[in-house]
């Protein structure tokens, strides 16, 4: 039982200081690569994605930082989805006719698979 609780206040700190993002967060050469692996990006396809997922990493950091200040959590919410529709809309704006109906289907499926993960239906 004690090393249950132990746990628990492990992991809680661990979210706390941002230790659960760290996976959800790559690299953005590595998203590129995974979008090439999906969508066979060109070269140029390739370079201006890098550009867009470089810009999210640093505006993800500083709202990280403006959180961990104490700011409103669900401003904060907000800006955050209004940022990720942005963005979603820069890597469409990249891709052909083809590679966006794959990429819609492909977030779709992993969208299905987050909100199965925050139901608890899965901890792969």
């Amino acid at each position: 039982m004690i090393c249950g609780l132990m746990l628990g206040i492990a992991g809680f700190a661990n979210a706390q200081q941002g230790g659960g993002q760290g996976r959800m967060m790559m690299k953005p050469e590595d998203r590129v690569k995974q979008l090439d692996e999906k969508l066979k990006l060109s070269d140029d396809q390739k370079t201006k994605l890098t550009t867009v997922f470089t810009e999210q990493a640093e505006t993800m950091k500083k709202m990280r930082e403006e959180m961990q200040g104490g700011g409103d959590r669900d401003a904060m919410r907000e800006k955050m989805q209004k940022m990720r529709a942005e963005n979603d809309a820069k890597v469409t704006a990249v891709l052909t006719d083809d590679q966006k109906k794959t990429y819609e289907a492909w977030q779709k499926e992993m969208r299905a698979e987050m909100e199965k993960r925050r139901q608890g239906g899965g901890n792969n």
